[in-house]
């Protein structure tokens, strides 16, 4: 059998393989964040299909936080029963699941003009051209305290462990990129200080849940334009929470959408991949820290997974569309049938009635047809 399907450990997790279920927002929730069976259902087919970690969909940390519609929340102890039925029935099905937690900031353009939104400094987001509010020390302060409480949250409801979204432009992103962060204080100029919101927000965070629940971070390798986030700066990041104790780190990337056309391109030195876009990347990571490197993005055949796995040190596989197309193919998989998972990469499964894939619909219809 591959080793893909080994036996390991995140921190204090025991995982049965090394596939995961990355954060995918789902779309799903009900208008305050709140669980809905359609959800609950998604969640035992991933557990079903044999992932070994799933990682939820992002969830707000502040009510009045919310980059996008239908995302989950955990911004109060609200939540906290009936993520218990959730982590509950993944773990009847021998699954471990971690939520991940966010703040979006400005990458949004969600009820825009509705709410105050916090951002490093006042430059607009390249892509949504949102401007968000500069935070002040009693904001940065208080989103600190926000992430560290949500996870408090999430280990009272039965969650293997938390994920902190530092990647995709994101609030923690921004903070960390000198093109964002224009910060004259404590929060900005050099890597050290651009980095202390994240490691406040860490620090915070095992203070309130202790040292045996796994915190992952997610990171993006560079973010692809001059002026920004360096591939060298996000190298530093992933030794600094190696050393205050991070127990896994996920390297991702910010081209949603865009990923076909990048494919061959170099950026810092290292190539996006047509299989692993960042593997590259997490490679290069996973020969400078010790704990487990996680790489996302564009892995459809278990082949080329296989592959990264003997040739790297990456230790776990993370799959998003893939599973919206195909939610048992790790099972598959495992039980021999090693055929790619059927999956344009087109991002046609952002639907306004929940994210999930179209085209494997489409094309089961068209089969019918025949």
């Amino acid at each position: 059998m591959s080793t893909l399907f080994t036996e390991t450990r995140i921190g204090s997790m025991v995982l049965k393989n090394r596939f995961m279920r990355s954060a995918t927002w789902e779309n799903m929730a009900t208008e305050d964040g709140h669980m809905t069976d359609k959800l609950y259902a998604i969640y035992e087919e991933l557990a079903q299909g044999e992932v070994g970690l799933i990682v939820t969909g992002y969830a707000n940390i502040v009510a009045e936080e919310k980059p996008n519609a239908g995302m989950m929340g955990i911004y109060n102890d609200s939540f906290i029963d009936e993520y218990k039925t959730l982590t509950e029935l993944v773990h009847r099905n021998d699954s471990k699941i971690v939520m991940q937690l966010a703040y979006g900031g400005t990458k949004t353009t969600f009820n825009l003009g509705e709410r105050v939104i916090f951002a490093p400094s006042e430059v607009p987001e390249k892509g949504t051209q949102t401007l968000g509010k500069a935070m002040t020390k009693e904001d940065i302060d208080y989103i600190v305290r926000a992430f560290a409480e949500a996870s408090l949250r999430a280990q009272k409801s039965g969650f293997d462990g938390v994920e902190i979204h530092a990647a995709h432009t994101y609030l923690i992103n921004q903070f960390l990129s000198p093109y964002y962060n224009r910060r004259e204080d404590e929060y900005g100029g050099s890597l050290a200080n651009r980095m202390r919101f994240l490691m406040e927000i860490y620090a915070e965070t095992r203070k309130l849940v202790g040292d045996d629940f796994p915190i992952l971070v997610k990171l993006t390798a560079t973010e692809f334009f001059e002026g920004g986030l360096t591939f060298d700066d996000t190298r530093t990041v992933c030794r600094k929470l190696e050393e205050v104790g991070v127990d896994a780190i996920i390297i991702s990337g910010n081209i949603h959408g865009k990923a076909n056309t990048m494919i061959g391109q170099s950026f810092d030195g290292y190539t996006i991949q047509e299989e692993g876009y960042f593997h590259e990347y997490g490679h290069a990571i996973s020969q400078e820290v010790s704990v487990p490197v996680i790489t996302v993005g564009g892995l459809t055949d278990i082949a080329a997974i296989e592959q990264i796995a003997q040739n790297t040190n990456i230790q776990y596989f993370a799959l998003s569309r893939p599973l919206l197309s195909e939610p048992r193919l790790i099972k598959r998989w495992k039980d021999g049938d090693r055929a790619p998972v059927e999956c344009e990469r087109c991002s046609k499964c952002r639907t306004k009635r929940g994210n999930f894939c179209v085209v494997n619909k489409e094309r089961k219809t068209q089969l019918a047809q025949m």
